[in-house]
């Protein structure tokens, strides 16, 4: 059976640097019947739970480590026995959001290969939103999972703590435009997209600086 993509919309708060702000946040999972791998657990883990159902959770990946991301992360952990899958650099945004909690049993990898309901998904680091931020790309499937590095109309916010503007536009250029142009992007927050229909604003978000 071919993997399936579910969404799930989560509310909640995001706080950073002292701010706070109401979001909306998007849950990926993609599996089939028997299993499945969940893509930033925020918010709400019941609803997450209820989400995956009586099938096997694989992992919980944290595209990054900003709280709204992964506030939900531990609970949904401790209901399922599921791995918590975070990129070491995010560490440090980890720790602010949950200090006496680790984040997992093992830690992310540029170039890593994880597998679900026989697909793959390759773990490609986009540091810039956050020293950490990962996507996922699922050949196979021809989707990239682009957290909050890239979203219809430009790239993840850069104005906070840990996060650098060049940094996050190479990583766009660099690991995700590179990426055929029919991939469809689906965001940590907001609409889908795909490569094609952002690839042309390279030059425009660079000119605004954001």
């Amino acid at each position: 059976m071919t993997a399936r993509i579910e969404h799930l919309v989560t509310s909640g708060t995001f706080q950073l640097d002292g701010g706070s702000w109401e979001v909306d946040n998007n849950v990926w999972l993609i599996g089939d019947d028997r299993e499945v791998l969940v893509i930033d657990a925020a918010h709400d883990a019941a609803a997450i739970a209820a989400a995956v159902g009586d099938r096997r959770l694989v992992g919980i990946v944290c595209t990054h480590a900003h709280n709204d991301h992964i506030n939900a992360a531990p609970a949904l952990a401790a209901r399922t026995g599921a791995p918590i899958l975070l990129h070491p650099a995010d560490a440090v945004l980890w720790k602010e959001v949950h200090p006496d909690r680790e984040h997992g049993h093992w830690e992310l990898v540029d170039g890593e290969l994880l597998a679900v309901a026989d697909t793959g998904l390759y773990v490609l680091h986009t540091p810039g939103h956050s020293p950490g931020a990962i996507c996922l790309y699922a050949p196979e499937l021809g989707v990239l999972f682009s957290g909050d590095t890239l979203f219809q109309g430009g790239p993840g916010a850069t104005g906070r703590s840990y996060s650098d503007f060049d940094t996050i536009i190479a990583s766009i250029r660099d690991r995700l435009l590179t990426l055929p142009a029919d991939t469809t992007v689906h965001p940590g927050h907001g609409a889908t997209t795909s490569i094609g229909a952002e690839a042309p604003h390279l030059d425009d978000w660079i000119a605004r600086g954001h």
